[in-house]
């Protein structure tokens, strides 16, 4: 046999094998599928709803979640629209000023010169009434701040001296009830505090002065608070401001009086939206452990169901506000998606002259892979 033919019969013999190897065998043959890579899973972003003046961006510190019980964070995020070249509305203001014997030497002295820092900031279309209170009350009712009436404003203030024990209750009581002489000429009617929150006369119970403050506020007046010295009861202060949809400062010394009126101003007279309030409704499976930053001013069941509702403050122009609430969420099924709460956003839309409702869905993903849950948590929502 020459070569060639060598060669040719080789050729069949390994084609023979080769078509035996590839035909399926008795019984039948399995065949390894080919590896398929899993698509990069990939967490979603932050959600943004608004059909108002208020926008809510949520966003959660673990978009995924373990088959168990998980601890997350959920920020709220509520921003005004901007109005640019806006300028604030006349305001209808009470500055209420503690000059009982606990505020003394230094503190009177800052509360004096916070008033006088006021006077100084405020137009001619704007109206001031000044209250101050010790064991009894005194006022002087509201003017507008016209140039001549500044001057008389600054005499009255002079004239402020510590005296008796604190009655905060009927100090407050006596701002709400001159403001509400002139509340309807306004679309803005605010009232200050400044005192160190220690009260002794009246009524010293503090859920009770809270609820005053609630009562002002419910009759349209938001109330802002300011606390004097260094042991003044921070609690309460800022309670009064946050049931009173207010804003909360410390003042530690002259040179922050400027800033903190003017922002007060800017955001009391700018307003868009009013009568603010974020409800939570936590699934059954979920838990809210706590609020960071605001106290619930209602707190229910119903069924398997919990609903948190928390008042924020008025929102002028261009102004957010952010809430956070940890929760416990259980996960059940790999690849499910589980409800961690809903968000409902309500208020008076100032600018539309009506009530808007907002909703956000807030869901996590879950996952029996641990790594997807570290690659995918939010740091500015853990932050």
């Amino acid at each position: 046999m020459n070569r060639t033919g060598i060669f040719l019969g080789v050729a069949g013999v390994l084609a023979l094998v080769a078509l035996v190897v590839g035909l399926p065998r008795a019984g039948g043959m399995t065949t390894t599928p080919p590896v398929v890579e899993p698509p990069p899973i990939v967490s979603p972003p932050p959600s943004t709803n608004s059909n108002g003046s208020l926008s809510i961006t949520t966003r959660l510190s673990h978009p995924f979640v373990m088959i168990g019980t998980n601890d997350v964070y959920l920020t709220a995020d509520i921003k005004a629209v901007e109005q640019q070249g806006s300028s604030r509305s006349p305001v209808n203001l009470a500055l209420v000023i503690d000059r009982s014997g606990s505020m003394s030497g230094f503190k009177l002295n800052q509360a004096k010169q916070a008033a006088r820092t006021l006077v100084g900031q405020l137009r001619a279309e704007d109206r001031l009434t000044i209250v101050h209170y010790g064991s009894d009350v005194k006022a002087m009712e509201g003017i507008f701040a016209t140039p001549e009436n500044q001057d008389r404003l600054l005499a009255y203030i002079d004239g402020i001296w510590d005296d008796g024990g604190t009655n905060i209750g009927a100090g407050l009581s006596t701002g709400r009830d001159l403001l509400l002489k002139a509340k309807h000429d306004f679309k803005v009617n605010r009232m200050i505090l400044i005192s160190d929150g220690q009260p002794t006369e009246g009524i010293t119970d503090h859920s009770s002065l809270i609820n005053i403050v609630r009562d002002v506020r419910q009759a349209g007046i938001s109330v802002s608070s300011i606390g004097v010295g260094t042991d003044f009861n921070e609690q309460l202060m800022e309670s009064f401001a946050e049931v009173g949809a207010g804003a909360y400062a410390y003042l530690q010394d002259a040179a922050q009086l400027q800033q903190i009126f003017q922002k007060d101003l800017n955001a009391a007279g700018t307003q868009v939206a009013r009568n603010v309030t974020i409800t939570v409704k936590v699934p059954a499976g979920a838990r809210l452990v706590r609020t960071l930053g605001y106290t619930p001013i209602a707190r229910s069941t119903s069924g398997a169901e919990e609903l948190v509702t928390i008042a924020l403050p008025d929102f002028a122009a261009g102004t957010s506000e952010r809430v956070v609430l940890q929760l416990s969420v259980d996960g059940t099924t790999d690849g499910a998606a589980v409800d961690v709460s809903q968000l409902t956003l309500n208020y008076t839309d100032l600018l539309a002259s009506q009530p808007v409702t907002t909703n956000a869905l807030v869901r996590a993903n879950v996952t029996g892979n641990s790594s997807v849950v570290q690659q995918n948590q939010d740091g500015e929502a853990l932050v």
